[in-house]
């Protein structure tokens, strides 16, 4: 089986293990994640908050 991961799929795993903390509310989701969308130019990552709905975005520009 191949341990190969991409650089997206890396960064994703580092924001699920130290990212998981709402800004806006403090609740800590010891069991959610990061999703992750691509469109062409650009990478989103998006945590919603599951105790108030907060939506925090990280985005990459591809050059």
């Amino acid at each position: 089986m191949s341990t190969y991961r991409s650089p997206f799929d890396r960064l994703r795993a580092k924001f699920d293990e130290t990212e998981l903390t709402c800004r806006q509310c403090g609740y800590h989701d010891e069991s959610g994640g990061w999703r992750v969308s691509s469109s062409g130019d650009r990478v989103q990552y998006q945590f919603v908050c599951p105790a108030c709905g907060a939506v925090e975005t990280r985005e990459m520009r591809l050059s």
